[in-house]
């Protein structure tokens, strides 16, 4: 079977035990020796899928019954004196079954010569004394990492001896001599189903109990057989159910697409270690160290191992993992390489001594040390989440007697399994909760100090930014295989329960200040939680021209002024958010038999197709599952065509779980007649094309999921694009604007390049003084005057003012004067108060001092320092400041003021590493707004001042701006969870690239959860419910958004080149259908049922570039580039206007059109041409009106709002430059109201925003959003 096609539960059985031949010398022994020795276990039998073929059908019906147990084997035999396999009865033994088994598939990764060593850890013994049943699990690894695991079940026989023949469990009873051996059967599986599997194999061993010897391997054969039946449920929120007498098993689904299947009880853990030994296990774990588990249970060894990987779920074990090691396998423990084992307890002195640095953790008594002493010398985890986590440890419920409390016997043993996994699920959620929230606790700022575009991580700064006690921890785990593979995740954007947690934990701080430009720096809400100091608090480097590179001084430790208790209700949890549902299977058929298994898949089919049928159509996430069990079982019963359809059905209901390999499989596995019939059918031949698509872009990504670098400097001369990358690497800046004019300043009067001495000291220079404003301690009576976002910038040396002595600070909105002698706080200006900064000089003696005299609106006398060295600096921070600040303010655009500081730290910068009289000079460079302010007039014409609100940058993680393509708002929602702003009002956004952004419309913050759509250019966007958000893309498909998960999880493929428009006709009453409407360029349109996503009907219009559509009185209005359509819902043209006679010759015709119901006016805009047309449509005869807008060379799109018509277009300023204009017109006079300089390129689109608001979305060369007031 191909490694990607269908796999059932069972992957292989194998029987291991003694051979009858071995048995007979051992029985020989009896009597001789006193204890019979250790006996070697072999491989008696191994079954694996498939049992049954159509090519053997006709053979079975020909020669035996349809179910017999004479039916052929596939069974290994090993016969001692040709070192072949044997079957435990000899008397079956024949040609046909050893040739018959010679075929037989065996799974690559599970090791036949080490397997009888796992199923007997201790050994195999010939006892006289009949032992318990047993059972324990194993982990199989293969060379890629790929794992397999097995569930053993240990049971006794006994064997008698009389008249040189062996009798197991016999009927002759002169006088025989009893002895008992054991055999181990292993079900080995693709997935860790060890509670299931144990169950099945509970069952199994009950059935031998009573069954002859002779009938074993036919038993073993069936019941593999049986298991090899049961399909593996999809991802999500339904389980398999089946019976297996006396029991009813149920097989979870896995919680999400990359996450294991969670089938253990993960509180064991708990119950064997302390939350610090936890801890120090989970520690170890990370900095991949050399783990050896201990325990006289073998059970326990997996089990508790297999928890521990789960708890540190995303991140993943790199290294091998061999829970069980038999004593055999002890040598194991001398690798070289970091690895996680488990071993009896009896071998602990004999593994200690092994090594020195094994972390050795014994499940029996709880402890954790090192083979070297007592104790663990590895660093802790961090003291924050340290602490969290022990504070949820005990809160966790870990016992189940105590849930039975208050409920009465129950006397049907599958009810009493199904409250125990109900209580099993729901602790399992909770555990999972916590291990989840510690790892986000640990490396939830990663992101911060990743650069997405160059794939870097910059590991010291991120170690900077700890705390120092923790550092010993990062220290380790930043060098570790298990971190870099979490690293490639997070800048694969990689979307699973630690992004989920990781943006529901984020603080809107957090989130505001991700929206910034501006450097690192402690705000003055963080200020106040830090430990108060005996001293000033004012660290002496953010005083200096130059900083002491040398000068380390550390972080100080946050106070935790709230309880845990007020943390943890502010704090996002992770759990699966939907009922589980169960679907149970058909009852087994005779396994052995082809006909009576296809009856089996035809009668599962049946149930699959009356589930689906029972199933309300809004409930995509339960039809996606039943949709895939069905495909998959159509595929194993041969039905490709079938199990196709089955698998494009999960296009409409839940892409996460469609499965792109098993899919790939069945389409090149294909016969010709198949694959004749698939084509014909339309949906599936373009899924063909798509899969075999994908599977090709796959092939062409790289294997390791693309490379992770570590942050480094310079070791050679910097060009300037090496410039650029290199200072983009490093986290300072990402503007290519700015960059460009710091390697300008920086390459003042020499060669354009940058030596690697220059860029280490400014890197250095930066880095210091971002850490140094970490250590400022600003009193609490200047915190009372400053804004909680404020964070100090700068800080001047101590000098004499005409308001005292003291030391200039700045922040991004004010200076401000620190008083000495008794700290105090005077307020020089903001910036928005200046009216004018120059340097002036003072007499001092006989010379005259540099001195800076700042005049401000709201005071008289101007403000005066003596900065000494200092002044040239501090006149042109300033000046950049002000300017900044004056820009920001008359566009509504904070992102200036964050460009003005950060070009004024580029200069401190600057100016403090080359220390030479041209340094100011170098530093003017970066005086962008300063220069601008100087050139240009920086007037804003007062109707745009007045109208425009605010302004966002939807670009700002990215190197240069976007053009934003789409902007849709949408309301919010009662009901929603407020977490993350789940029921606020939203803006989303579509930029280049399918790449959909996401904004808090109460504050305008965006939210780091963007959704990727496919790699192309998205054209339109439809709030069509709650539920679905339709997105309409340039490579013709129609993406569907859960407004609430964030996820895109549906595709609409009918259409067939890009999508263009979409509409939703309004519901005549509740009960009526919901009715959406899409068109593609070509000119076709489909009619979908909302609630289905199926196509009722579609259409195709004549016309030129079909390009938007809007429903009005029940007809369908579509716009082209040549002409207005009026459709009936049939598709039938009822009316169609042309261009008008003066555009006839126009290239871009119409562009955009709008409908009036209340005035029945018909308006319309042209790409190539700066004026609007409105028609009257109950009488098209009527003259057209003519609506000229000045400036303008084209409109681009157009939105209703009230009684306003807002246009968005492109033109040029009087310089020649690109520009973006939007004109305001009154639908009664006709007339333009407001003319709005809106972007600094075109207007892309337009939205509304409940009429309140209207929000604009520029081309990329401004690529920003603007939100302009209604009237």
């Amino acid at each position: 079977m191909a490694d990607n096609g269908p796999s059932g539960l069972l992957e292989a059985c194998v029987v291991v035990g003694v051979s009858n031949e071995r048995l007979k010398e051992l029985y020989q022994l009896q009597g001789r020796e006193k204890e019979l020795p250790l006996v070697e276990a072999e491989v008696l039998q191994v079954h694996a899928p498939p049992f049954v073929t159509k090519e053997s059908s006709s053979f079975e019906q020909a020669h035996a019954p349809a179910f017999s147990r004479v039916q052929k084997r596939r069974s290994f035999k090993k016969k001692r004196e040709r070192g072949a396999l044997t079957a435990i009865d000899p008397t079956k033994t024949n040609e046909s079954a050893v040739a018959y088994s010679d075929a037989l598939s065996v799974p690559q990764n599970i090791d036949l010569i080490a397997l009888p060593q796992l199923c007997f850890p201790d050994g195999l013994r010939i006892t006289s004394e009949s032992k318990k049943d047993a059972y324990h699990f194993l982990v199989f690894t293969d060379v890629f990492g790929n794992q397999t695991h097995g569930v053993v079940a240990q049971y006794c026989k006994s064997i008698q001896y009389q008249d040189n023949e062996i009798y197991q469990n016999g009927n002759q009873s002169t006088k025989p001599q009893r002895l008992y051996t054991q055999y181990s059967i292993c079900v080995i599986s693709k997935y860790p189903y060890y509670n299931s599997l144990r169950d099945c194999l509970s069952c199994f061993l009950l059935e031998l109990k009573t069954s002859r010897m002779s009938e074993f391997e036919e038993q073993v054969k069936e019941f593999s057989a049986k298991l090899a039946l049961v399909p593996i449920p999809p991802p999500g929120p339904l389980h398999v159910v089946f019976n297996l007498r006396p029991l009813q098993i149920e097989l979870p689904s896995r919680l999400e697409p990359d996450r294991t299947v969670v089938d253990l009880d993960l509180h064991l853990p708990f119950l064997c270690f302390k939350p610090k030994q936890i801890l120090q296990i989970i520690s170890s774990i990370l900095m991949e160290q050399r783990i050896v588990f201990l325990s006289t249970d073998w059970a326990k060894l997996t089990l508790v191992a297999e928890s521990f990987m789960i708890y540190i779920h995303p991140l993943c074990w790199q290294h091998p993992f061999v829970p069980v090691l038999s004593r055999q396998m002890l040598d194991f423990i001398m690798a070289p390489t970091a690895y996680l084992m488990g071993c009896h307890t009896y071998h602990f002195d004999e593994v200690a001594e092994e090594m020195d640095d094994l972390v050795l953790i014994d499940i029996d008594e709880g402890t954790v040390s090192s083979s070297g002493s007592d104790t663990l010398k590895l660093p802790e985890v961090p003291l924050t989440a340290k602490d969290f986590f022990i504070y949820r440890a005990k809160e966790l419920q870990l016992h189940y007697d105590l849930d039975l409390c208050h409920v009465g016997t129950c006397t049907d043993i599958n009810e009493l399994r199904a409250h125990r996994r109900q209580w099993q699920r729901k602790i399992n959620t909770v555990i999972l909760n916590v291990t989840l929230e510690l790892i986000v606790n640990i490396f939830s700022e990663v992101r911060e100090f990743l650069n997405y575009e160059h794939r870097v991580f910059n590991s010291e700064e991120f170690l900077r930014s700890r705390e120092t006690n923790d550092h010993a921890f990062y220290k380790k785990v930043l060098d570790t295989h298990i971190f870099h593979t979490f690293l490639r995740d997070r800048l694969n954007r990689k979307k699973d329960a630690f992004t989920q947690m990781e943006l529901n934990t984020c603080s809107e701080t957090r989130r505001l200040r991700a929206m910034k430009e501006s450097p690192r720096r402690p705000t003055v809400e963080e200020m106040s939680h830090k430990y108060s100091r005996a001293e000033t608090g004012l660290n002496k480097r953010l005083g200096m021209s130059m900083p002491n590179l040398a000068d380390s001084r550390l972080l100080t430790v946050p106070v935790r002024h709230t309880s845990m208790k007020t943390m943890l209700s502010h704090y996002g949890s992770w759990s699966p958010s939907r009922l589980i549902k169960t679907f149970k299977l058909p009852d087994f058929p005779p396994p052995l038999a082809y006909h009576y298994v296809q009856n089996y898949y035809n009668e599962l089919i049946n149930q699959l197709s009356k589930a689906i049928s029972m199933v309300n159509p809004d409930d995509s996430a339960l039809l996606a599952r039943y949709y895939y069990l069905r495909g998959l079982v159509n595929s194993v019963a041969g039905r490709h065509v079938d199990a196709l359809r089955d698998f494009q059905s999960l296009y409409k209901t839940d892409m996460d779980i469609f499965p792109a390999k098993l899919v790939n499989t069945l389409v090149e596995s294909l016969p010709a007649e198949e694959r004749k019939s698939a084509e014909r059918r339309t949906e599936l031949k373009r899924l063909m094309s798509h899969v075999k698509r994908d599977s090709e872009r796959e092939r062409s990504r790289p294997l390791d999921g693309g490379s992770v670098k570590r942050f480094e400097l310079p070791k050679k001369h910097l060009h300037m694009d090496d410039f650029v990358r290199r200072v983009q690497e490093s986290g300072i800046v990402k503007d290519l604007g700015t960059i460009q004019r710091l390697f300008e300043a920086l390459t003042v009067g020499q060669q354009k390049q940058v030596d690697p001495d220059t860029f280490r000291f400014f890197y250095n220079f930066w880095k210091e003084t971002e850490a140094a404003a970490q250590d400022v301690d600003l009193p609490a009576i200047v915190l009372e005057h400053l804004e909680t976002n404020e964070c100090v910038y700068k800080l001047s040396s101590s000098v004499k003012t005409s308001h005292g002595v003291g030391k200039i600070a700045m922040t991004q909105r004010r200076l401000f004067l620190l008083t000495e002698g008794r700290l105090g706080y005077i307020e020089i200006t903001k910036f928005r108060d200046i009216e004018e900064v120059k340097i002036s000089s003072a007499p001092f003696l006989l010379l005259r001092i540099p001195s800076l005299k700042i005049k401000t609106s709201f005071r008289k006398e101007s403000f005066e320092a003596n900065l000494k060295s200092e002044c040239d600096l501090w006149h042109l921070m300033i000046k950049e400041m002000w300017a900044g600040r004056k820009m920001a303010d008359d566009h509504k655009d904070p992102q200036f003021m964050e460009q003005a500081l950060t070009n004024a730290l580029l200069m401190d910068a600057v100016v403090g590493i080359l220390q030479t009289q041209k340094a100011v000079y170098a530093a003017t460079k970066l005086a962008y707004f300063d220069k601008m302010k100087s050139e240009v007039p920086m007037m804003v014409p007062k109707t745009t001042s007045e109208t425009l609100k605010h302004k966002i940058n939807p670009s700002l993680d990215l190197m240069s701006p976007q053009a934003v393509d789409v902007l849709l708002y949408t309301p919010g929602h009662l009901g929603v969870s407020d977490l993350n702003g789940g029921g606020n009002p939203k803006l989303w956004c579509a930029i280049s690239d399918g790449k959909v952004l996401v904004f808090d419309a109460t504050s305008w913050s965006m939210q780091q959860n963007s959704v990727q759509v496919g790699t192309s250019r998205l054209n339109c966007m439809l709030a069509v419910n709650q539920q679905q958000l339709w997105i309409g893309s340039q490579d013709s498909f129609i993406y569907i958004i859960n407004p609430h998960s964030m996820s895109c999880n549906k595709q609409l493929t009918e259409h067939r080149v890009e999508v263009t428009g979409l509409a939703l006709e309004e519901r005549t009453d509740k009960y009526s259908q919901m009715v959406a409407y899409s068109c593609s360029a070509e000119g076709t349109v489909i009619v979908w049922d909302v609630s289905s996503l199926q196509v009722k009907r579609h259409f195709r219009i004549s016309c030129d570039r079909l390009q938007s559509i809007e429903i009005h009185n029940g007809m369908l209005w579509c716009g082209a580039r040549d002409c207005l359509i009026e459709v009936r819902r049939n598709g039938t043209v009822h009316r169609k206007m042309s261009l008008p006679d003066h555009l006839l010759s126009s290239p871009g015709g119409f562009s955009s059109f709008l409908l009036f119901n209340e005035s029945e006016q018909l308006w319309a805009g042209f790409a190539d041409a700066g004026e609007l047309c409105m028609w009257h449509c109950r009488d098209l005869t009527r003259p057209i009106i003519r609506i000229q807008l000045k400036d303008c060379t084209g409109v681009v799109c157009m939105i209703k709002v009230k009684k306003q018509i807002w246009v968005g277009c492109r033109g040029h300023s009087s310089t020649g430059k690109a520009r973006g204009k939007i004109y305001v017109l009154n639908i009664d006079r006709c007339t333009v109201e407001k003319e709005l300089v809106a972007h600094t390129d075109s207007v892309q689109t337009l939205c509304s925003a409940e009429d309140r608001y209207v929000l604009s979305g520029a081309a990329q060369e401004d690529g920003k959003i603007g939100i302009w007031k209604v009237e």
